[in-house]
């Protein structure tokens, strides 16, 4: 694919646009990428006159005056305008492509049906021979709404794009720990030996946050934690940790592997009634012949658990309850706290644990990719102890990108007996947003860290069941307090 000339983003108004995806276009260009930067096209329905002045506001907030005066930036501030067109109107969106240069590419920061809507149009303009060859198409989360709405836009797409010039992201795919996991991982050979179920005797996945609604119940109220981060964000990032080693870093290996890893992903063994509970044992056993329980957390801990956060003070400031904010219907029992437990039912890691977490208004958030290993097989009691020796873990941070391995040191001879050791370190800050990394995979048209179509299908699958598991009546929204550390029936270990 010849390298994108311009880039026209569709509901470019909005807040994603603002806070995302101009800062992130910014820290991209001031690392060179595209040497001779790119036209910028805002588009709405709406007139914008002032949108050149919101992209030097967004580039100015987040790079210094020498970078600002680099070529590609200021080729870029200089070109910068604004479009009024509707991007569900076919003649629109034709009269849009004949005013831009190609090849480009077609960003859509709108909802989900707006945005099924707007691909429909878009049909109809390539049926009319008015849609350049070359167009790529940069589909923002959640792609579609549900399973029925994913396979149907995926349908749509597949008959006037070819699969390689269609980029469904997921930002959290940017994000530096996870992008950095992949080297620790495979870079090594220390790690992916031991990167199975013999070794491996869970896996933790946490996105815990102080933040609130802060004043966007429009967009939570329908959304809710599982179907906002679970769906969307954490079952990626579970899917590359736990992928198979590819052949190749590229836009086929890692997009394949990772919807393997989906396809076969489940909710831990539920109970007969499908109450979202850990099964006890009784039902059956892991491959290996261990009871199905879940290792390192309490017993009784369920697969499924939501929780609604009531007043309280996060981070030294008061919070109101959930149920108090602005445009919340407290019918619609929206949960700001989910956590699920997911099998991936496949040779390397059938009977792991996998813990997916996220929660609004938590105390001490933790925000990291955690795999704790199994603990040696003989039970050394006479190391001097207090108790059982804790599991090997290493951690991964999202966002700081800090990695700690916490081991088990000392012994018999030590006059200190067993200790814990932890070795950590951080990596040089990122120079990329992660929105600055998606836009330079669709720039440069790197294709691995996109979401494959039947990958986003399968997480609406995985989702599907949880939200199975809530109207059996069976898994309460649990109250939390504020600042708390989320439901107490969570049981996540930290």
């Amino acid at each position: 694919m010849s390298e994108l000339r311009t880039l026209v983003i569709f509901g470019a108004g909005g807040d994603l646009t603002r806070r995302l995806l101009l800062p992130g276009l910014a820290t991209c260009l001031a690392a060179g990428v595209p040497e001779r930067g790119i036209t910028l096209v805002g588009s709405g329905t709406d007139e914008r006159e002032d949108f050149a002045a919101v992209v030097r506001e967004a580039f100015a907030a987040e790079l210094g005056e020498e970078q600002l005066a680099l070529p590609a930036v200021r080729h870029t501030l200089d070109s910068a305008r604004w479009i009024t067109a509707d991007a569900t109107d076919p003649e629109h969106l034709a009269a849009l492509l004949d005013q831009v240069d190609g090849p480009l590419g077609l960003y859509f920061a709108l909802p989900p049906s707006v945005t099924m809507t707007s691909c429909e149009a878009l049909s109809r303009v390539h049926d009319s021979g008015r849609l350049p060859q070359d167009t790529v198409l940069v589909l923002e989360k959640p792609f579609g709404t549900d399973l029925d709405s994913a396979r149907e836009l995926n349908a749509l797409l597949a008959g006037f794009v070819p699969e390689e010039r269609i980029f469904r992201v997921d930002h959290f795919l940017g994000l530096p720990g996870v992008l950095g996991f992949v080297g620790l991982r495979f870079a090594n050979r220390i790690l992916e030996p031991l990167w199975n179920r013999d070794h491996i005797e869970r896996i933790e996945i946490v996105f815990d946050e102080v933040l609130g609604l802060e004043g966007r119940a429009g967009f939570y109220e329908a959304t809710g934690a599982a179907r906002d981060m679970i769906q969307s964000h954490l079952l990626q990032v579970m899917a590359l940790v736990m992928m198979d080693p590819p052949t190749r870093f590229d836009g086929v290996e890692i997009p394949a592997n990772t919807a393997h890893v989906l396809r076969a992903a489940r909710l831990w063994s539920r109970g007969a009634a499908g109450d979202g509970s850990v099964d006890d044992g009784s039902s059956g056993k892991s491959a290996d012949g261990d009871a199905r329980s879940l290792a390192g957390l309490p017993d009784g801990t369920p697969a499924v658990v939501r929780g609604r956060y009531t007043a309280g003070t996060v981070d030294g400031r008061t919070m109101p309850s959930y149920v108090d904010e602005d445009g919340v219907d407290p019918a619609r029992e929206t949960e700001t706290f989910a956590q699920v437990v997911v099998e991936v039912d496949s040779w390397r890691w059938n009977g792991v644990p996998v813990v997916l977490r996220t929660g609004k208004a938590i105390g001490l958030p933790r925000q990291e990719i955690a795999v704790v290993f199994r603990r040696p097989p003989h039970d050394y009691e006479q190391f001097p102890s207090s108790g059982p020796q804790p599991p090997d873990v290493l951690r991964v941070g999202f966002e700081d990108e800090r990695i700690d391995l916490e081991l088990n040191a000392g012994g018999p001879f030590d006059s200190r007996g067993m200790t814990r050791t932890v070795l950590s370190t951080e990596l040089p800050e990122p120079g990329l947003t992660a929105y600055g990394s998606v836009l330079r995979w669709v720039l440069e048209d790197k294709t691995a860290f996109t979401v494959r179509g039947d990958g986003a299908e399968e997480g609406w699958r995985i989702l599907a069941q949880i939200a199975e598991a809530y109207a059996s009546g069976q898994v309460p929204l649990q109250d939390y307090e504020a600042g708390s550390a989320g439901p107490a029936s969570a049981g996540l270990a930290g």
